[in-house]
């Protein structure tokens, strides 16, 4: 028989082999990292990884956790490096969810942070604990943890950015106990990991001789072609083939210089109009972008009859789900680069010139697209625009052009409450640089706050401000979905807004247009000042 087990023997107390905190180990990384401006809004949890927070670190205060992570994707997509993030448990978290989503879609490199209860009463399911801190997020994260011991925290900020920073990028989520920061630890190294892959040869070499049997090619070019820096690339090989471009249904960025004489327009996310808008093309190039976003039901074949679909794409998913065609999945750039050292051994006619919009005259009651045509007129070439008003954006694909690099974001999400606090984040991540808020009327009620960010932070921001009196995008869409012209689209009415006074309270200078007389005086002035200010324009 077998005997008794023994107890086992009573562990000793192991001595700290170092002196280095959890919190200073973290802070070392974050400096390595060069995440050094610190997105948040504190809740108890978190207070104890600020204690001693280093002076050469910069504290961004948003008043909701929505505005923190708009911010902290703003300025990820300006610097083209992972944001940093704390956030408090569960319900930060929890009031953070859309634009994490957002972020997702966007794919921002992020880490963030949530704080935890202490461990040693987390048995007892204490107030403002999460419960399951790591499936919250799900699955708009690409990988969430709590660490099993304090020790690990830094590991696990490490590989959080690593992975982050992996293409395609995205937000990342660590839950750290709230005793953890004052517990030892060792200080981590920082690696050199990559953050591009080549697509494969062989694909590249298919899709080359596509274009090569082609005789009427045309490119749809999405937002990883500006995420992954190959603007000049995309140009290049458009000119090398004559091709035709389109801009991809919802692209969150600049996708193509739109003054270009090969730029065709925007395609809607809808499958019928893609196809007939395409008709005509043997080959379509789909270039940082999926093939094809859709927001509607549709039928039917998802290209022309007769025409080839190929896909460069960062994003293996994407690649994945696209119903027809070659999918090359890799770097952007480095897989323009490789197909433009394959060089056309022919040449083709240019293709038709997109039609100029025809000019909005003022009305009493102004238009958008009188509104955007004299921001157009207004701003700069390298002014920043980052738009939140869905109801006028193909108005704004009209008659307000963006022509270079990096001066255009808006959300890949669909999910309202970005663009104000993205704004703040852009304007942080790129200092000296101008940046208009271009928003609805709804939308702004989402992310208020950010004007108090940018009003502290003394941040050169023109809130542009639509106002409506309505959620015109759901009035809009509504016969899609069966209403009739006179049905009445219950909530959608926004009546008694005062958005001057809103400004003023959280310390921006603010000023109402409604004569179209007005507005060039008004938007200049604004757009010459060093401070945030809101025009507010009534717009039929």
């Amino acid at each position: 028989m077998t005997g008794p087990v023994p107890h086992a023997a009573a562990a000793t107390p192991a001595q700290p082999a170092s002196t280095t905190t959890v919190r200073e180990a973290v802070f070392d990384l974050m400096r390595r990292f060069g995440m050094t401006s610190v997105f948040a809004n504190p809740g108890s949890t978190e207070l104890p990884m600020f204690r001693d927070f280093p002076s050469d670190f910069r504290y961004v205060l948003g008043l909701q956790e929505a505005c923190v992570v708009g911010m902290a994707d703003g300025y990820a997509q300006a610097t083209r490096n992972a944001s940093f993030v704390n956030l408090h448990s569960a319900a930060g978290v929890g009031n953070a969810m859309g634009n994490i989503f957002t972020a997702f879609k966007n794919r921002t490199p992020m880490v963030i942070t949530a704080g935890q209860q202490a461990r040693s009463i987390l048995p007892f399911d204490p107030f403002l604990s999460s419960a399951q801190a790591t499936e919250l997020p799900k699955p708009y994260v690409k990988w969430s943890i709590e660490p099993a011991r304090a020790q690990d925290v830094p590991l696990a900020i490490a590989r959080a950015y690593y992975l982050a920073m992996m293409p395609p990028c995205g937000p990342v989520l660590v839950s750290v106990p709230v005793d953890d920061w004052d517990q030892y630890t060792e200080l981590v190294p920082t690696r050199t990991v990559s953050t591009r892959t080549r697509p494969e040869p062989e694909l590249i070499a298919r899709i080359s001789a596509s274009l090569e049997a082609s005789e009427r090619p045309a490119f749809v070019v999405g937002a990883a072609t500006d995420r992954d820096d190959a603007w000049n690339e995309v140009v290049a090989l458009a000119e090398a083939h004559n091709a035709r471009v389109w801009v991809a249904p919802m692209s969150g960025r600049c996708s193509f210089p739109e003054d270009h004489r090969l730029f065709a327009g925007f395609l809607p996310a809808m499958r019928e109009r893609i196809v007939e808008l395409l008709e005509g093309h043997d080959l379509i190039l789909a270039i940082g972008a999926p093939a094809f976003a859709y927001h509607v039901e549709g039928a039917g074949p998802h290209v022309p009859a007769g025409a080839v679909l190929c896909q460069l794409t960062e994003d293996p998913d994407t690649a994945a789900w696209a119903p027809v065609g070659i999918s090359a999945v890799g770097s952007i750039r480095l897989g323009l680069l490789d197909l433009l050292a394959l060089p056309p051994r022919k040449t083709r006619p240019l293709p038709p010139a997109r039609k100029a919009a025809p000019r909005a005259e003022p009305t009493p009651l102004m238009s958008v697209a009188y509104v955007l045509q004299t921001l157009a007129e207004a701003r700069k070439p390298d002014h920043i625009v980052v738009e939140e008003a869905p109801s006028a954006r193909p108005v704004m694909q009209a008659h307000l052009p963006f022509t270079r690099s990096e001066t255009f974001y808006t959300m890949d999400s669909g999910g309202l409450g970005y663009g104000m606090p993205a704004s703040v984040g852009v304007a942080l991540g790129k200092p000296g640089s101008r940046v208009i808020c271009l928003i609805g009327d709804g939308s702004s009620m989402y992310s208020i706050q950010a004007l108090w960010s940018a009003a502290q932070n003394k941040l050169p921001i023109t809130f542009v401000i639509l106002n409506n009196r309505r959620y015109a995008a759901l009035q809009d869409f509504a016969p899609v979905f069966g209403f009739s012209p006179t049905d009445v689209v219950q909530g959608t009415e926004l009546p008694d807004l005062d958005f001057q006074s809103l400004a003023k309270g959280m310390g921006c200078a603010a000023v109402r247009v409604t004569d179209p007389a007005d507005l060039r005086k008004a938007l200049d002035e604004a757009l010459s000042s060093g401070a945030p200010g809101v025009v507010e324009v009534r717009v039929a």
